[in-house]
């Protein structure tokens, strides 16, 4: 018998070859996802992309188990694999035409329709814990880094009037050498997801040459654009590489007010129409639409047209200031009273919200109990990387810079960088307001948003827009759980 890991399906192992070691596979056509201890490790780590017959991979895998009685291992692992595939991260067959038979993948014609709602979070199988907080957790105490986002190009042909990025700072592209250098240390750091961003990464004239040398590094590639530049070339290339998402922001069904804040005559027939030919050559997708001022009225149209075509969709009314710490893009910021209408629509139409909203997971916790979690994933699992080498922690803080590759190796700035290691041994006892707030499960901590709102770029000092969001939050959530409770 043959296995191997699906197209779509990577694995990773966690860990320096000892008991503490964790395994990690994912299939990104579904959204599944698993962790598995260290003697799933090994297992997991045998397979490739390349079909293996069970006794090769037994005898491999026996290396890390010596005195393992031989038929004994072999029995476990064809019990773990026949599992693996069971959930769909691998195939298994008497012949190679027969995996590739079985090897389907992402398609839009065998998805039902997506449910609008405002989160996406994968699929979690035969799991305690969401696999998200398996990994914060272990991670907590051994930083690995697992997601890593490159900036291609600084420039974009859009000047959306949202945008956290000063307009006056998009004018670089990335040096090919240097993309090739921190791809090839991402690769030995075991980094997993990589995220091609900009500005505009398509305006980068490798970009293709780029897509290419990241799938020979077998990483989960997600690509941020605005999708008016993409041709017959990228979509044949995105087609060959195993992309996690094409992520695009389209702000309105309204082509008038889309451009009016892309600034872009014409950006939502090119956005739009792309988006179709992702659809149309089964490239996974999903569509972001972030609420303000201009599309308030309409941003819902945008999520019943990306539901028609079973694309995801997410809204977001959260807007953040300028890294540089300037916040006129904020005048086009939601009013709280505007935001409340809006919080209102969803939770009315997202039944993933409502579930959450029903099965009381906002109920007040105990702080005593919270104080040592970590903030979020930054410094932790995750990192971002600017054209000129710059590293910061993640999307919108590019004025904190916790070092630069052309000067420090990436292994170097992620263990020993002051800045990192201060982030990270940040925990939630350090927003004490946050941590006993009764409001703290309608928000989650951002210290990007603190620090940009900031004049001074503190992380630390709580911004009361986003306070008073979270309030707000609750009230509607909890007005409307009572309203259905007293119905009923």
């Amino acid at each position: 018998m043959l296995y191997r890991q699906k197209f779509d399906t990577f694995i990773r192992r966690y860990g320096n070859g000892t008991s503490k070691d964790v395994g990690y596979i994912t299939n990104q056509s579904d959204f599944r996802d698993r962790v598995v201890d260290a003697s799933g490790a090994v297992f997991l780590s045998a397979l490739s992309r390349k079909a293996k017959p069970l006794d090769g991979l037994a005898a491999e895998i026996a290396q890390s188990f010596k005195g393992a009685d031989a038929e004994t291992l072999k029995s476990d692992i064809a019990e773990f694999y026949a599992m693996l595939e069971e959930d769909g991260f691998i195939v298994s067959g008497e012949t190679e035409a027969e995996l590739y038979a079985k090897d389907t993948r992402f398609s839009y014609a065998t998805l039902e329709p997506k449910t609008i709602k405002k989160d996406f979070t994968p699929i979690i199988s035969r799991a305690q814990k969401s696999t998200q907080e398996f990994l914060e957790e272990h991670f907590k105490d051994n930083p690995t880094l697992t997601s890593f986002q490159i900036e291609l190009s600084s420039r974009c042909n859009e000047r959306c009037v949202h945008c956290y990025i000063p307009h006056g700072n998009k004018i670089s592209d990335i040096d090919p050498a240097l993309f090739y250098d921190v791809l090839d240390q991402c690769q030995k750091m075991g980094v997993l997801s990589l995220t091609l961003s900009g500005g505009e990464p398509m305006l980068h004239k490798n970009f293709c040459d780029f897509l290419r040398k990241a799938k020979d590094y077998d990483f989960s590639v997600t690509i941020l654009s605005n999708l008016t530049l993409l041709n017959d070339e990228i979509i044949a290339e995105m087609k060959a590489n195993r992309l996690s998402s094409v992520q695009v922001s389209l702000y309105s069904m309204n082509p008038e007010i889309h451009d009016s804040i892309t600034k872009l005559p014409n950006s939502f027939i090119k956005t739009r129409d792309n988006i179709l030919r992702l659809i149309e050559n089964d490239i996974p997708l999903q569509i972001s639409c972030p609420v303000m001022k201009q599309n308030k009225n309409c941003y819902a149209n945008v999520l019943n047209w990306a539901h028609k075509h079973k694309c995801r969709a997410v809204t977001d009314y959260i807007m953040m200031a300028k890294y540089d710490h300037t916040t006129d893009n904020l005048n086009n910021r939601l009013s709280l009273d505007e935001a409340g209408v809006v919080i209102g629509g969803i939770i009315n139409n997202s039944t993933n919200y409502q579930k959450e909203v029903l099965a009381s997971v906002f109920e007040e916790q105990d702080s005593r109990d919270r104080g040592n979690d970590i903030v979020c994933g930054i410094c932790v699992s995750f990192l971002c990387m600017v054209a000129s080498g710059n590293c910061y922690p993640c999307a919108g803080w590019q004025d904190y810079v916790v070092g630069n590759v052309r000067k420090t190796p990436l292994r170097d700035i992620w263990g020993n960088s002051p800045k990192v290691k201060y982030l990270r041994d940040l925990r939630k006892k350090d927003f004490p307001k946050c941590l006993n707030c009764k409001d703290q499960g309608f928000c989650k901590i951002c210290m990007v948003r603190n620090a940009n709102e900031d004049p001074d770029g503190n992380p630390l000092k709580i911004n009361e827009h986003f306070c008073k969001i979270a309030a707000l939050n609750r009230k509607i959530a909890l007005d409307w759980k009572a309203k259905l409770q007293e119905a009923q």
